[in-house]
This record gives C-alpha cells, sequence and structure tokens, in this order.
C-alpha cells in the first residue's frame, strides 16, 4: 500500500493532500448525521418518558419519531461507504474528486443533523400533545416524514455528487506498470 502510494502521480491537480479532503468528507457525514440521530432521539424520548408516565398504554405508539431519528445515522454511514470507495491508494486522487467528496460528506451531514433537530423538536412536543389528544398522532407522523426527507434530500444530494467522474489526471502508462 505504501509503495502505491508513492508511485502516485503528484501534480497541480492531484497533490499529495488531496485524500484528507476525502476524509473529512467521510467524517463530516457520519459524524453530523450521528449528532442529528442522537439529538433526535434524546429530545424524543424526554417526550415519551414524560408522556408514558400520564399514558404508559402509548409509549409503543411513541416510539416513532426515535425509529426516524435512526436512520438519519444510516444516510451518513451510507455516504461514508461511498466516498470512502472513491479514495483508493492505487489511483490518483485529484482536487477535484476530494472536494466532491467532501461536500458530499458536508451536504449528508449537515442536512442530516438540521432533520435530526426539527425530528426531536417535534418529537417531544408531538407525543406529549398524542396523548392529550389522540387525534394529533397523524398529524405528527406527516410532520415527522417531512422533517425526515429533508435528510433524503442531503443523502440523493450527496450521492449525485459521489457519482460524479473526473478524469483529470489519469495515470501515466510507464509509473502504472512498475
Amino acid at each position: 500500500m505504501l509503495l502505491a502510494l508513492l508511485l502516485r502521480e503528484i501534480s497541480e491537480m492531484c497533490p499529495a493532500y488531496c485524500p484528507f479532503f476525502g476524509a473529512m468528507g467521510v467524517t463530516a457525514s457520519l459524524v453530523f448525521t450521528v449528532v442529528g440521530a442522537a439529538y433526535g432521539t434524546a429530545k424524543s424520548a424526554v417526550g415519551i418518558s414524560s408522556m408514558g408516565v400520564m399514558k404508559p398504554e402509548l409509549v409503543m405508539k411513541a416510539i416513532i419519531p426515535v425509529i426516524f431519528a435512526g436512520v438519519i445515522g444510516i444516510y451518513g454511514l451510507i455516504v461514508c461507504v461511498i466516498v470512502l470507495g472513491n479514495i483508493n491508494p492505487d489511483k490518483n486522487y485529484t482536487m477535484f474528486r476530494s472536494f466532491l467528496d467532501l461536500g458530499s460528506g458536508l451536504t449528508v451531514g449537515l442536512s442530516g443533523m438540521a432533520a435530526g433537530m426539527a425530528i426531536g423538536i417535534v418529537g417531544d412536543s408531538g407525543v406529549r400533545a398524542t396523548a392529550q389528544q389522540p387525534r394529533l398522532y397523524i398529524a405528527m407522523v406527516l410532520i415527522l416524514i417531512f422533517s425526515e426527507a429533508l435528510a433524503l434530500y442531503g443523502l440523493i444530494v450527496a450521492i449525485l455528487l459521489s457519482g460524479k467522474s473526473d478524469s483529470l489526471c489519469q495515470p501515466d502508462p510507464v509509473v502504472a506498470s512498475r
């Protein structure tokens, strides 16, 4: 692996520090989505616990916000795996590719964090309101779906960014054959 790194073409378009930006994209995708998922889970759990004291029979029905929040972390993991697949020591990694991967990670990460915050706030107040007025349950679920859609938009854009191809630094046939 070290030999493959040494044989890579280092040029103005493919500097040695490019994998750093890809690694930051991996980090951003996972860290920010997990922060959003954790916040959404914790904030919703406060409302579920509070509501469960008054109406324990509704606790399982009120677990929906926690499930929605947990899915956000999976979005980050998906993009993390995709971006990691782009960082290959045997191939040249261009500035263009590294910035696309960084943007991909930031897109899913920050949209996931925002969606997690929305899910947490809606989940907390929604389950408390549902305990007092059961007809509000459908409205709460619809708001949760639209909050989750924010993270899904980020996932779609991140996948589109990761799927862009670049051919700026093709390997030199003489170097590649060594």
